[in-house]
């Protein structure tokens, strides 16, 4: 084998069609160390059911063997201020532990970016395996997620019904089977990742197909449907209930007090003796809802969603939800792809131009970095403080802090 972080081995990285879909799937899993589950006789019910073969790729080694993969689905991303753009959720990226190490993966991502950008895509997303991976090709950690698990006999609510945000109204809660109402969820979730920064849309034929996880896979879960007064539904809880823990695997609605009803449906479950609540967004009041604020237990707070920028102009324009007018010109390094463009961000009622300029930056960052701010959940201030983005003049920090603002953070709990 070649030496550690030489690029020698492989001859070939392909595109792949449907006829390549069980080689594919083959050495994802020998990549990972796993077996392949069984699909139904129409290719669905499995997490990979949904991958796109036209945008995968399969490296090969110099005798034909494959020895690594990489795939992307087509997907929507919310942005601050409701925007909704196309974006490519880079997926099943994995090389036989035979083959680590000697480039393999350097080479399927630099082909893929080059991929992407050729689709006139402007951003790419990813869920990281391992943190240390993927800031080298460009990706920073945009959204963050927790765990927050409570004890049952702690889990009453500082208010009850009537008073204050989370307050249920006259809406009413209804459980159902997951199988039963798939439709339901579908267009829940709609609603919600809409408005939510950060959400990914659930492409129709992830639903149809049962791909990824719950509840869009068809696992068996019960489902706690909150409807309002007129008997619409505005939100779910999935859940299971297993060995006296309830696990909710996500709440979904826009509106605080079904969040609300739901959690407090989730901790009133009878023959339960905690719960876990597997997706809360950072900076939401449920711990706060709790009567004893420490029985709200932050079992995890993990990143979630890397965002990487392929076009730096067109993206930053596209987002929305600017809350301060002003100019930022920033100098962005893009090591990976062998690039440097320095950018003048001028933000004015809202919406944001970014030009070409040769004016003297404001901040120095890597493309990593601006894929951290971009959504809005990490702050320019921080990064500067951590020694990731180099500011020039004092003022420097706290006008990116004021652009970068944004009214919601950014969420994403969609698994793929």
């Amino acid at each position: 084998m070649p030496p550690h972080g030489e690029e020698a081995a492989v001859t070939e990285i392909r595109s792949t069609g449907d006829e390549d879909l069980g080689v594919f799937v083959d050495t994802l899993h020998r990549a990972f160390g796993l077996f392949p589950e069984t699909p139904g006789e129409d290719g669905s019910g499995v997490w990979w059911s949904a991958f796109e073969m036209d945008r995968s790729l399969l490296a090969l080694a110099e005798d034909g063997r494959p020895v690594g993969t990489a795939g992307a689905y087509s997907f929507e991303l919310t942005l601050p201020g409701e925007t909704v753009v196309p974006v490519s959720g880079v997926t099943a990226v994995g090389v036989l532990p035979t083959h680590r190490r000697q480039g393999v993966l350097t080479a399927m991502m630099r082909r893929q970016l080059g991929d992407l950008r050729a689709r006139g895509e402007a951003l790419s997303v990813l869920l990281a395996s391992e943190a240390v991976i993927y800031r080298r090709f460009g990706y920073g950690p945009a959204t963050s997620t927790q765990r927050v698990t409570v004890p049952r006999d702690r889990g009453a609510f500082a208010r009850p019904r009537g008073l204050g945000p989370a307050d249920g109204g006259s809406g009413t809660v209804e459980v159902l089977r997951r199988a039963d109402c798939g439709a339901l969820l579908e267009e829940v979730y709609e609603r919600y990742r809409r408005t939510q920064p950060g959400a990914l849309g659930r492409p129709p034929h992830w639903w149809a197909r049962g791909a990824g996880q719950p509840p869009v896979a068809a696992a068996p879960r019960y489902v706690a449907a909150h409807r309002d007064a007129h008997g619409v539904a505005d939100g779910y809880a999935t859940y299971t209930v297993d060995s006296g823990t309830l696990t909710v695997d996500e709440i979904i609605t826009v509106d605080d007090a079904v969040f609300g009803e739901l959690a407090r449906f989730a901790l009133g479950h009878d023959l339960v003796t905690k719960v876990v609540f597997k997706q809360v967004p950072p900076g939401h009041p449920l711990r706060h809802w709790l009567a004893d604020f420490r029985a709200g237990q932050l079992t995890d707070d993990t990143d979630w969603l890397w965002v990487r920028l392929l076009d730096v102009p067109r993206a930053l324009t596209a987002r929305g939800g600017w809350l301060a007018d002003g100019e930022l010109v920033l100098d962005v390094d893009d090591p990976f792809l062998g690039e440097r463009g320095r950018h003048l961000l001028t933000v004015r009622d809202g919406k944001a131009e970014c030009t070409p300029t040769d004016r003297d930056p404001d901040l120095t960052l890597d493309v990593s970095d601006l894929g951290s701010l971009y959504l809005g959940g990490t702050t320019p201030g921080t990064l500067i403080r951590a020694g990731h983005i180099r500011a020039h003049h004092p003022e420097a920090a706290a006008r990116a802090d004021a652009l970068f603002r944004t009214e919601r953070p950014p969420h994403c709990l969609h698994w793929f």
